[in-house]
């Protein structure tokens, strides 16, 4: 079995999932997981599948078809890095969630994602999106991130340091 990680996107229009998973299925493939969203009118997304090896070359034929659709983007997987098999062979990995609310303003992202590779730390997940404030006007921003752990680290180190961050930026930051 062959893991592939496929990028989608596309107008945002009825079928669009049906239409991907229908090849996928065809192709004798299994949708294993994903992060799909509307985003601005367009249609974008990752999917992890697993093809067997000699139906990879149909699977990926097959995706071009969706061209005027969709466009997709095949990608082989990789085996995970020897620090994540290591963490998880110990079972001692330890996921922080790390929450950011505040006005809307460029380089929030970037600033909490340098917080976290300074530590030498992986994000897993980041969802992010704006939303009206209530009651002042304006727009906050809110991102979720999922940072790995690793085992035996510290992590009130990261939450000091994270925490020192929100100060500066003048965000509200929660960090379990």
């Amino acid at each position: 079995m062959a893991d592939l990680v496929l990028t989608v996107v596309g107008d945002d229009r009825a079928g669009l999932v049906s239409a991907l998973a229908d090849r996928v299925s065809a192709a004798g493939a299994n949708w294993e997981q994903s992060e799909l969203a509307e985003l601005a009118g367009a249609f974008a997304g990752i999917v992890l599948v697993s093809v067997p090896d000699d139906r990879l070359d149909e699977l990926t034929d097959s995706l071009r078809s969706l061209d005027g659709l969709l466009k997709v983007a095949v990608h082989a997987g990789g085996a995970p890095s020897a620090a994540a098999s290591d963490d998880a062979a110990s079972h001692d990995v330890h996921l922080l969630e790390v929450t950011v609310l505040g006005n809307g303003r460029p380089g929030i992202v970037r600033d909490v994602s340098a917080a976290i590779a300074a530590h030498a730390l992986s994000i897993e997940t980041f969802r992010s999106r704006t939303l009206a404030a209530p009651m002042a006007g304006g727009t906050l921003f809110e991102a979720t991130a999922a940072v790995r752990l690793p085992a035996g680290a510290d992590a009130s180190q990261i939450r000091a340091a994270l925490e020192e961050l929100a100060s500066e930026i003048q965000v509200d930051l929660t960090v379990v």
